[in-house]
């Protein structure tokens, strides 16, 4: 018999970090049930088929987990990609992107996105006349799909631009803007709607929007409430409502340039 050795325990914690980046983003997504009854599946399967060595049932469950991992795959495929880029993000090298970024800030030059004061201060004046408004910055994941469903601008982040494509006259005001390199991109852009029961009944479209796009991507969502007035933003699969200027510029300040 085999000795327990490094190739084990390596086995082992690879193994216990998928299922826990999995088990993260699932439960970021609303699907947590499903990923425990995932587990609860597969620890049926090894027991029976590998523990009590039962041959019909044990055939008969190899034939569900080869068609069942398709099925997944298929209903999961937003979280799947999510999961890949999470894994391959430059976040997961966080102490190596932190340690050049400081070594090249020490001429004291800010690290803030030029995009930021200008979206702070267009969210700010919009809430203050009640505007409704929903922006997206693009993270890791790409948003080209959903700039598609809008229309292109391609044009330099301004503040006083932002809040003429959402003033209520305008045909764009509808929907979101993408911003993405620094650029807004596109405008009366459509976007995946969370369907998540936890949500309060009191937010509308808006907001389920913004959720629905931090679920399926890595994308923040800033929207401003037409009714209250209030700015709220969602990030990984997390809704922050009421945010004060202050706090908005620093979660967004925290973001990739």
């Amino acid at each position: 018999m085999e000795g327990f050795g490094i190739k084990d325990i390596l086995d082992i914690v690879i193994v216990a970090l998928m299922l826990y980046y999995l088990y993260r983003i699932m439960k970021e997504s609303g699907t947590i049930n499903v990923f425990i009854g995932v587990l609860a599946f597969i620890a049926v399967w090894v027991v029976t088929s590998e523990i009590l060595e039962m041959r019909l049932i044990g055939t008969i469950l190899d034939r569900f987990m080869s068609i069942g991992l398709l099925v997944l795959v298929i209903l999961f495929q937003d979280q799947l990609k999510r999961f890949l880029v999470e894994l391959g993000s430059q976040r997961r090298w966080k102490l190596f992107k932190h340690i050049f970024h400081h070594h090249r800030s020490k001429d004291g030059s800010s690290d803030e996105p030029s995009w930021v004061m200008p979206v702070v201060y267009a969210c700010m004046n919009m809430s203050k006349s009640k505007t409704g408004a929903l922006i997206v910055i693009e993270q890791e994941v790409p948003l080209e799909t959903y700039e598609k469903s809008g229309d292109m601008i391609d044009a330099a982040v301004n503040s006083r631009l932002i809040e003429n494509i959402f003033f209520k006259n305008s045909p764009l005001h509808d929907g979101a803007m993408i911003i993405a390199h620094d650029r807004i991109k596109a405008a009366g852009c459509i976007l995946p709607v969370s369907h998540d029961t936890n949500v309060p009944r009191s937010l509308g479209l808006r907001h389920r929007s913004a959720l629905g796009i931090s679920q399926t991507t890595d994308a923040v969502a800033i929207v401003v409430s037409e009714e209250t007035g209030n700015i709220s933003i969602a990030h990984r699969g997390q809704l922050k409502t009421r945010l004060t200027s202050t706090e908005l510029e620093q979660r967004l300040s925290q973001l990739k340039q």
